[in-house]
């Protein structure tokens, strides 16, 4: 199984639409386009198909933890904690 099947059937899986994917990939600070990633979706054989890197599935994954979950909470250092105590 390819990227490019991997991030169809998330996107199918959860109904998400271009623009979605593109505001996802925002929560990352990754940009792209909606054309580009539109070059993920065409099927093999087209001539503008372009094979998805493991880095735009990997920001897209990150990206999907932070929309689905919402954003990590700060961590205080320990040494704070002991000062405070």
């Amino acid at each position: 199984m390819t990227n490019n099947d991997i991030l169809k059937k998330l996107r199918v899986a959860l109904k998400l639409r271009d623009n979605d994917i593109v505001d996802i990939l925002k929560l990352v600070d990754f940009r792209i386009s909606k054309s580009e990633l539109g070059a993920f979706f065409r099927r093999e054989d087209h001539p503008k198909y372009m094979e998805c890197g493991d880095q735009i599935l990997r920001n897209f994954l990150n990206g999907l933890v932070i929309h689905m979950r919402g954003p990590m909470p700060k961590k205080e250092e320990p040494n704070k904690q002991k000062k405070e105590q």
